[in-house]
Order: structure tokens, then sequence, then C-alpha cells
């Protein structure tokens, strides 16, 4: 089958190149964006490769339809900038990798949780300017400390496990309970009493209608002061501009961002030499209490090659069957919720 892999890195095309080895796949790689602009280069190919940031809108999925292409084969979990709806309708299948290393996104938080408490990024940069102060990077223990988890599935069950090591008390938020997490001696609560009790919230939920700004303006009256807030799981579920004010009022008091709600026109990307025009996330980057990683949770050699194995898995299926094998539809999400 000819595949157009947009968004493409070097380590993707490694990865991917590895697990379509006897496959047979015609991979055409391309270093840039899915959009409006340069969906025609998916002319030729019955399925296109796509990752977080590219647009698969109405717009786009129609004209990757009229250009024959049947398989949308996401190189990711989410799918929130999908068009699912859109899709059913124009006979385009949307397949994804529903899990590849739970372990790289927990262990990411993990390290975000970590740096900030013990201030690491700044001992760092001080260390190398020969300041050997300590003023100013007073941490707390984690043991005892409690941890508010949003979004219980696999990377929620293993930061589960991982913090259990550490000694916290776990409590979690999610429409089902993970009986896993509840042995590890998790307590599931209503997310207004997990923002009020947390000491560290860490977010690990889809992108939904219902988790969109999920921490936003009126949820930082609900938060426990000087709180420490970690997301790794999508941008937009934390509306920026009110986090900012709750850095300002000290409300928040330490911030670990893997994602951004407007990351797509900077994350993957090196910008070194061009000047940040998003004022916002300026911004953030002006607080010492912040840290930022651009989109890495996810970077680990397991985890890249489990989703390139699932991805080739799909295609390879579709090519075989017409069906992927993890897709998602409108009406698979309904029949779960």
């Amino acid at each position: 089958m000819d595949v157009t892999v947009f968004s493409t890195k070097p380590y993707d095309r490694q990865f991917l190149e590895a697990a379509n080895a006897g496959q047979g796949h015609r991979l055409h790689f391309l270093d840039m964006r899915l959009s409006m602009e340069s969906v025609a280069l998916a002319q030729g190919s019955t399925a296109v490769c796509a990752f977080v940031n590219d647009e698969l809108g109405a717009p786009v999925l129609a004209e990757l339809s009229r250009l024959g292409v049947r398989l949308v084969a996401l190189r990711s979990a989410g799918f929130n900038n999908v068009d699912l709806e859109a899709a059913r309708d124009l006979g385009v299948k949307v397949a994804r990798v529903p899990a590849y290393s739970p372990h790289a996104v927990a262990e990411h938080t993990v390290a975000l949780i970590l740096a900030l408490n013990r201030k690491i990024h700044r001992a760092y940069n001080r260390v190398r300017e020969g300041n050997f102060a300590l003023d100013g990077l007073l941490g707390f223990d984690l043991n005892g400390k409690t941890v508010g988890i949003v979004g219980t599935g696999k990377i929620g069950e293993v930061l589960t496990r991982i913090l259990n090591g550490f000694g916290c008390d776990l409590i979690g938020n999610d429409i089902v309970a993970n009986p896993a997490c509840e042995t590890l001696g998790m307590t599931y609560v209503s997310r207004e009493e997990l923002f009020a009790r947390a000491d560290i919230v860490s977010l690990h939920c889809p992108l939904t209608p219902d988790t969109r700004h999920m921490i936003r303006g009126e949820t930082l009256a609900l938060l426990k002061r000087g709180m420490m807030l970690i997301n790794t799981s999508r941008g937009a579920v934390v509306e920026t501009r009110a986090v900012i004010r709750g850095l300002k009022e000290g409300v928040i008091g330490s911030l670990g961002l893997d994602v951004y709600e407007e990351e797509a026109d900077l994350f993957f990307e090196d910008l070194s030499n061009h000047l940040i025009r998003d004022d916002v996330f300026a911004r953030l980057l002006t607080f010492p209490n912040v840290l930022v990683t651009g989109h890495q949770a996810f970077f680990t050699k397991e985890a890249l090659s489990s989703i390139a194995d699932t991805t080739i898995a799909n295609i390879t299926a579709f090519a075989g069957r017409g069906r992927a094998m993890h897709e998602v539809s409108v009406e698979k999400i309904a029949t779960r919720t």
C-alpha cells in the first residue's frame, strides 16, 4: 500500500522503516505537517500517516477522500485533531495507536515533579555559573503528600505504581475506576474534591468536550494553594491564560507542562534562531517555577518502536481485510461512554 507519512522526523523514518521491513508498504516521507496547503501531496496514496499536530478537519478529510485516501493511520493515541464524523461520512477509516509505552509518559511525569520540587533546572544553571547558594531551592518530601491523578488508564496506573513507591497518598478521578489503582491504595473522589485535597495534580485524560479547559479560571478557586500542576496529556486540557493568573496569585506553586494548547506552531521544530511570537507561551517561560518540555514525554526508544509497529500493523490489516486493527470512530466512542 502507498502511504504518505506527514510530519516526519528522522526518528519517525528510522522506526517506521524498521517496522515496515518485510511488509512491503511504500512509505513516502514528508517533513511538513498535513494541512489544506499540503494535502495535495497525498496524491497517489491509499493511506496517510499523521501525528498529533496534523490537521484532519472536515476540509482536509474531504480532499483526502477526493484523492483516493481511504485510511488515516495516526501515530498517536489521541485523535482530537480528527473530525470523526466527517471521516465516517466520507468513508475514510481512522486508526490509532491505543497504547505504546505507558512507562514513557508516566516516568516523564515523575521527572517533571522531581525537577520542579527540588528546583533541578535552577540548580543546574546556578552551579554552572559558580553559584552554590541554596536559597530558593527548598523542596519538600514527596512521602506523605497527596497526589491527585485525573485519568487512571494505563499511564495513570503506572504513575500510581511509581508514586506509591514514594509513599504518596493517592486520590484519583476517572469515568471508571481502575481496580489496579485501587489495589495500590488509590481512593476515587470527585474532581472537585481532588482539586481541593491534592498537593500535586497530574493530568492524564484525553482531550474531550468534558476535559477541554478542565483547569480554567473558575477552577483556580478549588485548588489547594501552592499546589503543583502537571500536564502531560493534551494542551487544551489546561487554559493557559488562567494558569498564568494562578501562578501570579500563588494558587499554583509550580507548573510542569509537556503539552501546550497552541503547541502546533512551536513544538517539534528548532526555533532557536527565531523570536517566539506567542506572547502567552513567552510569558509562561518567565516564571522560575515553570518547567516546559516540548511534547517529549512519549519519546523513548521503546515507545517509538511500539508506535511504529502498531502503525504498520494497522496499515497491513487494512490492506488485507479492509479494517485496521485499532480503528476509532464516532460509533465506537459512543459505545464506550
